[in-house]
């Protein structure tokens, strides 16, 4: 097998397929990849980075998770090695916990309640239950899955004495917001961080926010792809005057928009939904981004 055919069997485990936009496409069972040179070692190339380059973690079932940390060990053993490569042995692996391993609602002590499609028939492939979830623990929590977050920035905001918790989160949306961050950077706006406000919601915890004006029963905060976002280089808790006007607004938030906009321009692959959310007593104006796969759009958007 060349170094080129490997790549392409390690992407369907979950590189370049991750931007597809079903979970179930994303994390494909596939055979394992077998090196067979030095160049096949050699040949691996930052498309493992994601479209940003900054993925600093891969999330894969344990058969693919394995190998994968075969294929590093191989590459770290080579010289000399590049920079890139030297980043792509440095990825962190995260092994996927099957979705089979939830009983009766909970993942152990951690409650996480039923997806619609344990119950009925969903709209499509995208609303299917998750292959499964990435285990969180105080130890894990602040592994850097990119260059901007941690595996603790996406998990759902309740249950803080329950341990270990779980969370699905798709290296698309990863990857995507580092894009974001890149864009604003371009159009003149640095950011040095990217507040997720809302990331992974397990259904139970969904639930307790459905109704009107409230969370969709179907919400994509359930599947692992999407993050309700805004800057905050100044660790307040809000939303930062992005364009200098004295006051935070709406149209600090639209330059968020605007850079999602670019992004998907760029990577049709990485398409999804955007929202626009006004301020309340309890938070300043946010962004919902997420990669389903399909353009939607509320909110003013």
């Amino acid at each position: 097998m060349t170094g080129r055919s490997m790549i392409a069997a390690m992407l369907v485990a979950g590189a370049t397929a991750l931007y597809a936009s079903a979970p179930r496409v994303a994390h494909a069972e596939v055979a394992p990849a077998v090196l067979h040179s030095r160049a096949d070692v050699l040949a691996l190339d930052d498309t493992l980075l994601g479209r940003s380059g900054k993925l600093r973690a891969r999330f894969l079932p344990a058969t693919q998770a394995r190998e994968f940390e075969r294929i590093q060990g191989a590459l770290r053993a080579e010289s000399p090695i590049s920079g890139t490569q030297m980043r792509i042995a440095s990825l962190r692996i995260l092994p996927i916990v099957p979705f089979s391993f939830k009983v009766a609602g909970r993942m152990g002590l951690y409650r996480m309640g039923f997806w619609p499609g344990e119950k009925r028939t969903t709209r499509g492939v995208s609303y299917d239950n998750p292959l499964g979830f990435l285990e969180v623990t105080p130890g894990n929590q602040d592994v850097q899955v990119s260059e901007h977050f941690r595996l603790g920035d996406f998990v759902t905001k309740d249950q803080s004495t329950i341990w270990p918790k779980y969370v699905v989160l798709r290296e698309a949306l990863v990857d995507k917001l580092e894009l974001v961050i890149d864009e604003l950077h371009l159009m003149g706006y640095p950011v040095q961080h990217l507040q997720v406000m809302s990331g992974f919601r397990h259904p139970f915890y969904n639930a307790q926010g459905v109704g009107r004006g409230g969370r969709a029963r179907e919400s994509r905060h359930q599947y692992g792809d999407a993050s309700d976002v805004f800057v905050d280089n100044d660790f307040d808790g809000n939303m930062d005057d992005l364009d200098g006007d004295g006051r935070v607004t709406l149209l600090d938030s639209d330059l968020i928009i605007l850079a999602v906009e670019r992004v998907e321009m760029a990577h049709p692959e990485l398409s999804g939904g955007m929202g626009r959310y006004h301020a309340t007593h309890a938070h300043g104006p946010f962004v919902h981004v997420d990669v389903r796969g399909t353009p939607a759009r509320w909110g003013g958007a």
